[in-house]
């Protein structure tokens, strides 16, 4: 929670201010102003930015600024506990002041940087969250999704600690794309629940969450939604920023510290940063089963981590702009949890050559060893053009390896290399209108390596071009935008079933052509209405294709799209090529209503969302034996199941599950709260729903639970403090042969001190915070070991962090 420091002002009362921009200074051609409040006393650290310029500006402690020039198109006024302030001046000098009302808004508006036209969450069409500032750092976890699950509209896909990875509207795998500065983070976690998303926020300025299709600015894996981790490894000014921090905690004795660096002069820019962070095996409320209630003792199995990182950058800044550098190397190891395997056991002491044939559970240990390293070339220029405004070029080159390792041998390594490259023309307005074309080329090799390499190697090549318009008439923003892409997938040769059997070449191409249109209509001050349509299509991933072959991760055999179970003559079920995949295409409808202006705010949001073609992995009730050619069971069987249950005769053998295209449909609800109750104390609030089913009723499996939750905020000079509760509904709409989820809550209390110490102009803050105070158990729904592990019981954890 942000809180604006005025001597003279109370920082929760929601106001009116006014911005007067007084006359050019005719001599330097400048835009000069004055920032103040409907008393006439000035904010200082307002921002204001020009449209199609990277140049931004700031008022002095006495609310004044000044521009280069008075020939701008559009003006951008920002403040802390302010709306957001769009001047429209058509690029005519302005020979007199002008002025405009601002009001105070208690909720959070926060621009977005990873779309290439201005826009903040009250500006577009489709939702928009951004998690930044202090809001970061107490959202603040091991992984990216357990950062971002209390974010509206946002769960996670909990894979017991060792990975996590957010859905968004019950979406998630290959339809959510994460991103970092606007480029795919590259690694395996679209195609398993139990590979770490690379995207760290340690160091992050801000993490921004784009619900619904984000196809026009990200390509077709963003069918779902995005996340865009934006930071300043390739920093783009020379502005100082020096932090450290440090925590400790008691669930998993889990200790952490990281520390960052940008500075510079006015021709160089640097910046530098490096994490490491360690825990052991997290404690549980009560044993995952009743399997193991006997030999519990009070902790997750094989869920401790260590992780560690580094990243050093450099830019040459120029007056308009800058080119830099970066690399970046992270390495994770990590236990996986959940892993029963039935093993044969010879009973020892027996005469010489008795057979025993006595089967005993025992937890194989297995562990993921990751290594990531990536490297950033990003640049952006104004140019002085009457076609072209500003160029952003990005570029990232990803070189990521997996292995998992089963018993200290490696199992089964997952290798993905990357090179991506996108340019963004933005153009000056014309016509009313302002936009940009992006034009963008992707290349991925993709090797699955080992006995339980489901996937094989494969090659995607990817190119598109896009627009993205918007235009201001009198109370309404429109916005509109299109994108086409050419995909291809290639295995660099035949694809056989069996030893003599069928062969394919399977090589396939598709062409998504996404669509939307979209308005922001501000019917009164402090409230609007947005509505987006959207039409937008996705190729399949490799796995999607081509998978044939056990996936421990998920407990099943797993087979793609394009192979299918047939049944021949003699009653048999064998393995036969399909025919071949076709794109998936969804229309999406979002209505919003915003009051954002005052002591009270409110977002709610409503969705519906058909698609066709819906890729869905799911149950065949058929086991490996079941089918001629899957070879031997491997015993990877979900201890405990229904399955394992109705099925003893199979020995711990993989269910069978094919990739079918079946139409869904997706629909829900969501809603924001803020309420600035006193000076001190402000009380905000979610609330999310979503429905998903398939077209002949049936539900998708792990659909995210309806839930509410609720916060209390307090601040003064020297505290801020929370206190939360979420309010995890049952979960009883279940796939075929998925199982139910109870009801839970889950309260947290976090603090933070101001020491009332300088240390060299810097502050110094001490952390505290309790998560799930009375210790509750806890199963996540959209997880696939939600059968076999329960979250994190109480924890302690204390911080320290200091800032320059």
């Amino acid at each position: 929670m942000t809180t604006f420091k005025h001597p003279l002002e109370n920082p929760f009362i929601r106001a009116v201010a006014t911005v007067s921009l007084f006359a050019c200074v005719p001599e330097a051609l400048a835009l000069s102003g004055v920032i103040t409040d409907p008393q006439g006393r000035p904010i200082s650290e307002a921002k204001i930015s020009v449209q199609g310029s990277k140049k931004v500006y700031f008022s002095n402690s006495n609310g004044e600024f000044q521009l280069d020039n008075d020939l701008v198109d559009e003006i951008h006024v920002e403040a802390e506990d302010f709306n957001h302030t769009v001047l429209h001046l058509h690029n005519e000098p302005q020979a007199q002041p002008l002025q405009i009302e601002l009001s105070y808004n208690v909720l959070e508006v926060v621009d977005v940087i990873g779309i290439p036209i201005h826009s903040s969450a009250l500006e577009s069409a489709r939702p928009i969250s951004v998690l930044s500032g202090d809001d970061l750092d107490r959202a603040q976890a091991d992984t990216l999704g357990e950062t971002l699950k209390n974010e509206v509209g946002v769960h996670s896909s909990f894979f017991g600690g060792a990975a996590s990875s957010p859905i968004i509207r019950s979406l998630d795998g290959p339809r959510v794309l994460i991103t970092q500065n606007g480029l795919d983070v590259s690694d395996a976690s679209r195609v398993g629940p139990d590979h770490v998303v690379t995207g760290e926020t340690n160091s992050a300025q801000q993490v921004e969450i784009l619900r619904g299709p984000s196809t026009l600015f990200y390509g077709s894996g963003a069918i779902g939604g995005v996340v865009n981790i934006v930071d300043d490894q390739v920093p783009s000014s020379s502005e100082q920023q020096i932090s450290i921090g440090t925590y400790a905690q008691t669930v998993d004795d889990g200790r952490s510290i990281n520390a960052a660096y940008t500075g510079g002069n006015d021709e160089w820019a640097v910046h530098l940063d490096g994490f490491y962070r360690e825990n052991d095996d997290y404690e549980v409320p009560s044993a995952p089963n009743a399997e193991e209630a006997d030999e519990f003792d009070g902790t997750l199995e094989n869920s401790d981590a260590e992780t560690k990182g580094f990243n050093i950058g450099g830019s040459r800044l120029f007056e308009n702009g800058y080119v830099g550098l970066s690399y970046g190397r992270l390495e994770r190891f990590n236990g996986i949890p959940g892993h029963a395997h039935e093993e044969e056991h010879d009973e020892e002491g027996e005469e010489e050559g008795e057979e025993h044939d006595e089967e005993e559970h025992e937890e194989e240990i297995v562990q993921s060893d990751l290594e990531q390293d990536r490297i950033q070339l990003l640049s952006s220029f104004e140019i002085d053009n009457s076609l072209i405004s500003v160029i952003d070029t990005k570029i990232a080159y990803t070189d990521y390896t997996h292995s998992e390792i089963e018993e200290g041998e490696i199992g089964t390594t997952f290798k993905n290399k990357t090179l991506q490259a996108r340019a963004q023309f933005l153009h000056p307005e014309f016509s009313g209108w302002k936009g940009a074309v992006s034009v963008e080329t992707k290349h991925s090799e993709f090797e699955a390596i080992g006995d339980e390499a489901f996937t094989p190697a494969s090659d995607t090549s990817e190119y598109a071009i896009a627009l993205v318009e918007e235009r201001h008439v009198d109370d309404f923003l429109f916005q509109l935008g299109a994108r086409v892409e050419h995909l291809t997938l290639d295995t660099d040769g035949a694809t056989q079933i069996g030893e003599a059997g069928d062969t394919t070449s399977a090589d396939f191409s598709f062409t998504p052509v996404s669509i939307s249109v979209g308005s922001v209509w501000e019917y009164q001050q402090g409230y609007s209405l947005a509505a987006s349509l959207a039409y937008a299509e996705r190729a399949p991933s490799a796995a999607e294709v081509y998978s044939q072959g056990p996936h421990i991760a998920t407990r099943a055999y797993e087979i793609g799209a394009l192979y299918q179970l047939a049944e021949d003559d003699e009653g048999d079920i064998a393995l036969r090529f399909a025919g071949d995949p076709d794109k998936e295409s969804s229309r999406n409808i979002d209505l919003s209503w915003r009051k954002y202006e005052g002591r009270f705010g409110v977002l709610l949001s409503a969705f519906y969302n058909d698609i066709h073609n819906f890729y869905s992995l799911s149950p065949t009730g058929l086991f490996q034996d079941d089918v001629e050619g899957l070879g031997e069971g491997d015993d990877h069987s979900e201890e405990g199941s229904e399955e394992d249950e109705e099925h003893e005769e199979h020995g711990g053998e993989l269910p069978v599950f094919v990739t079918e295209q079946r139409d869904a449909t997706l629909y829900g609800v969501e809603l924001e709260l803020a309420w600035q109750l006193d000076d001190n104390f402000r009380l905000v609030g979610f609330g999310d729903t979503v429905q998903a089913e398939f077209s002949n009723g049936d539900y998708l499996p792990r659909v995210s639970p309806s839930r509410l939750a609720t916060r209390v905020e307090f601040e003064n000079e020297s505290w801020n403090a929370d206190l939360g509760a979420t309010y995890y509904f049952e979960q009883e709409n279940t796939a075929v042969n998925e199982t139910a989820t109870d009801s839970y809550t889950l309260v947290d209390l976090s603090a933070r001190y101001k020491l009332p110490v300088k240390a060299a102009g810097g502050d110094i803050d001490l952390t505290f915070a309790v998560h799930n105070i009375f210790d509750q158990d806890a199963r996540v729904h959209t997880s696939f070991l939600k059968d076999q592990v329960l979250l994190p019981g109480r924890n302690l954890r204390f911080g320290l962090q200091a800032r320059w």
